[in-house]
């Protein structure tokens, strides 16, 4: 299964509540493209735009004029609940409904529009399994799962018809913050999977930069910058962006890069077991299979193995390898294969680098 994304495009689109006519609109002039299979981020101050943005998209809020194009169609040319069957929508607060079991709640879009049971049943077992909740959750209430499984369970219900665009409005934002990066990165391996296109809206710019493949920079409901994280981060379009963005720019950056993407060291080795000939420096002992054990000194080898240099794989953002790094107070950390087995190491001395860049 792998969803064909959405194309969205926002055209000079302007929101002016009646309240507030004498005012600027809460969304003024916005205009921007999200491409197929995209996850365009929305950040910003409270209060900056965002959600009625991304409401705009579902016409849960009707646009005041300009023109929200899906896949080339104006939304406002559809039938909003037919609009809004087709586009997955995941909140804050999940919306879950109480008195129907999870499986339930994930077949409720598949039903209304009249999926053969059979089909909605395989649709709901799968969906399940993809958020990585285990089949036993499918007969159990929304008061029995914690938050984070709760919003798994949203997530499940936005996907359940398959849509090819989904909104999110702060989705993770209720949740205590080791669920929310467990969730932000189970998301990311879905996204992977399926293919559709996303609106994800977030005051949290760190979320941003680690979501998005492109950010919209709002305030007071202007668009101020459109740009993917690195460029965000590099280049900031003003003084509020580098400012909204924070002072630690640099430090960002590092989770954009993976390890995979530095040039990796080499360390001398032996096969565990192997005498080490006495020198300067260390040397790194391997298994049978070739995996890392441990270092071992030239100048002091009667010491033993010493185990304490973080493993990393090419996939391993460069921030996260800093953070195991400092923790470990240790110079390399080593690199290794999904097998677990060496393929190089990555130092400190060099994300200090990339820091200075």
């Amino acid at each position: 299964m792998n969803a064909r994304g959405a194309t969205v495009e926002f055209r000079d689109v302007s929101k002016r509540f009646a309240r507030a006519n004498d005012g600027p609109g809460a969304v003024n002039g916005l205009s921007f493209s999200v491409g197929a299979g995209e996850i365009c981020v929305l950040v910003g101050p409270s209060g900056c735009g965002k959600t009625t943005t991304l409401k705009m998209t579902n016409r849960l809020i009707e646009p005041t004029s300009g023109e929200i194009l899906i896949d080339g169609r104006n939304v406002l040319g559809e039938d909003p609940v037919a609009l809004r069957r087709r586009i997955g929508y995941v909140i804050q607060q999940v919306g879950l409904f109480p008195h129907q079991t999870v499986a339930t709640n994930v077949a409720t879009v598949p039903r209304l529009l009249g999926w053969h049971e059979a089909r909605v049943r395989e649709r709901v077992t799968e969906l399940i399994d993809l958020v990585g909740l285990d089949a036993s959750h499918a007969d159990r209430y929304p008061a029995q799962l914690s938050g984070g499984e709760r919003q798994r369970v949203g997530v499940a219900r936005a996907l359940a018809a398959e849509p090819p665009l989904l909104l999110m409005d702060e989705p993770f934002g209720a949740v205590d913050p080791i669920v929310r990066e467990r969730l932000q990165d189970e998301f990311l391996r879905l996204h992977r999977a399926l293919g559709m296109t996303v609106l994800f809206v977030t005051h949290d710019i760190d979320e941003a930069i680690k979501m998005g493949d492109r950010v919209a920079v709002i305030r007071a409901g202007a668009l101020v910058q459109y740009a993917p994280p690195g460029e965000l981060l590099a280049q900031p379009a003003d003084e509020f962006v580098a400012r909204f963005v924070g002072a630690d720019r640099g430090l960002k950056r590092l989770a954009l890069i993976s390890v995979g993407e530095l040039p990796l060291g080499q360390a001398s080795t032996v096969r565990d077991g192997q005498s080490v000939e006495r020198g300067a420096g260390y040397v790194l002992t391997l298994d049978a299979e070739g995996r890392p054990v441990g270092w071992v000194s030239r100048a002091r080898p009667e010491l033993g193995l010493d185990p304490s240099s973080p493993l990393v794989t090419r996939e391993t953002r460069v921030k996260d390898a800093l953070s195991a790094l400092i923790s470990s107070g240790v110079a390399v950390a080593v690199v290794v294969d999904e097998g677990g087995r060496y393929v190089g190491t990555v130092a400190l001395d060099d994300i200090t680098k990339l820091l200075a860049t």
